[in-house]
């Protein structure tokens, strides 16, 4: 069906730069011609909705956050109608809009657009979110530094927009809705077989970073009901006692998505903890400047980084090792950074074990009652345990010959899904701005579409980068 994408056979100029042709038939409208605001509120008991930078407008939720829930008054929230466009105004830039799913209440820091008659909501959200018009939301935002910026109604109601026929606007969304369900159920089979290989992976590395190499080794009660018996030669001792300096990241007001730019110290968030790797691909920086005011919470090459917050795939306590090219960083809330005495212990080593050990460790040093959680307290009692250094370097020598052809698995399994959702960024751009028709495609689709399916094209939601804390500071203010 996606082969059969054709070209309009007749094109006009925009007048756009950031557009360039277009349907001969489509038009160029400003947005206060699409949309107009709405200022409603007065409506406490309605849920509260939020924007994510990836998957759009979704009812927050505050029993499973991965930072602390806070909430302002709400007489001060804004009314949101299902069907309305919703955007945080620091962060349209970045693509923090979408499409209100129910009735809702949004924070004051956002703007509520509601579509005129023959505006369709969705196709705006997807046009919104393009690497074309984020940009284009970069210059008409204001404000006294740049990664502050606001794009006020005022400022968003200027804007001018692409403007299909309102069928072919439902016909466009209809479409990417349906390819969006159709990459999802491949990404999450993809996904499942990621999980199949670490499960495999992690079965190897437990028991060469708890027993060792040799099979016949004597054993001896390690008195950790997670570890169980261990090797006679192997000490046995909380995390603290082989850490020259620990810290977490700041809480509170002192540092929020708000603060992010896009250069300057690295923030290591959750996202970046592996199964004992470090994933480096999701990127936060604040300035230079405004880490001065946090106080310490830096991160230095061959750190130990840890996981305070865990899900079913991955869970709290797990751990990896901050790489040699990583900068100027430091950990932010829910990671802790453990400084290790390298006479004693590779961190390399520890982040394994730490990984290897973390679902039943977790079970029994988490708080709360339906997510796993530990402190930076909790988490330097913990017990750890580990063989001579030059045994250390023996068994990691070993995992990575044994894992080998695994990690090759999952970075081609993992590639794969980083060009389908390529591939999917760049489809939404060329269909919305009428670059490719979708006519024929979208009229031979199923009579129901599962739009739902389309959060699934994110990573877990654990992982997501929602904007409250944006809306907190607004709402404190």
């Amino acid at each position: 069906m996606i082969d059969g994408l054709r070209p309009y056979s007749e094109t006009k100029p925009s007048g756009l730069p950031w557009l360039g042709d277009v349907p001969a038939h489509w038009d160029v409208r400003r947005n206060g011609r699409l949309f107009g605001s709405r200022r409603e509120t007065g409506f406490p008991d309605l849920p509260v909705l939020e924007v994510s930078l990836r998957s759009g407008v979704r009812v927050r939720d505050f029993e499973n956050g991965t930072r602390k829930q806070e909430m302002g008054d709400r007489s001060k929230y804004q009314r949101a109608v299902r069907g309305d466009i919703s955007y945080n105004m620091m962060r349209m830039w970045q693509g923090a809009v979408g499409v209100a799913p129910v009735d809702g209440l949004v924070s004051p820091a956002y703007v509520v657009a509601r579509p005129f008659e023959g505006t369709d909501a969705a196709y705006y959200a997807y046009l919104f979110r393009t690497s074309a018009y984020m940009r284009e939301v970069d210059t008409f935002s204001r404000g006294i530094v740049p990664d502050r910026n606001r794009l006020y109604w005022e400022s968003f109601k200027q804007m001018p927009s692409i403007y299909p026929p309102f069928e072919e606007q439902r016909l466009i969304s209809r479409f990417l809705d349906w390819h969006g369900a159709q990459t999802a159920k491949l990404i999450r089979a993809k996904k499942k077989i990621i999980a199949l290989l670490n499960e495999q992976k992690q079965a190897i590395v437990h028991g060469a970073v708890t027993r060792g190499l040799d099979p016949n080794v004597r054993l001896k009660p390690s008195g950790v009901p997670w570890l169980g018996d261990v090797p006679e030669e192997w000490d046995v001792l909380p995390l603290k006692r082989i850490t020259k300096s620990r810290c977490d990241g700041p809480f509170g007001s002192g540092l929020k998505s708000s603060h992010y730019s896009g250069s300057g110290v690295f923030v290591i968030r959750l996202q970046n903890i592996g199964l004992g790797t470090f994933i480096k691909k999701e990127e936060a920086f604040i300035s230079r400047e405004h880490y001065a005011t946090l106080g310490d919470h830096s991160v230095l090459p061959d750190d130990v980084i840890v996981a305070s917050l865990g899900d079913e795939l991955r869970p709290c306590g797990r751990a990896c090792v901050a790489p040699s090219d990583l900068g100027e960083a430091m950990v932010k809330a829910d990671c802790f950074r453990f400084r290790l005495d390298s006479n004693r212990v590779s961190s390399a080593f520890m982040a394994a074990h730490l990984t290897a050990t973390a679902r039943d460790s977790s079970a029994m040093l988490s708080a709360g009652a339906t997510r796993q959680r530990v402190n930076l307290e909790a988490t330097s009692q913990r017990a750890v345990a580990f063989p001579s250094l030059e045994m250390q370097h023996q068994i990691l020598d070993w995992i990575r010959t044994a894992t080998q052809s695994i990690d090759y698995a999952i970075a081609t399994t993992q590639n794969e899904i980083d060009l389908l959702l390529e591939f999917r960024v760049s489809l939404i751009s060329d269909v919305v701005t009428g670059k490719l028709d979708v006519h024929a495609a979208a009229n031979s689709l199923p009579d129901k579409v599962a739009s739902e399916a389309l959060h699934e094209l994110v990573d877990n939601d654990d992982l997501d980068e929602a904007l409250d804390d944006a809306e907190n500071e607004e709402v404190a203010a």
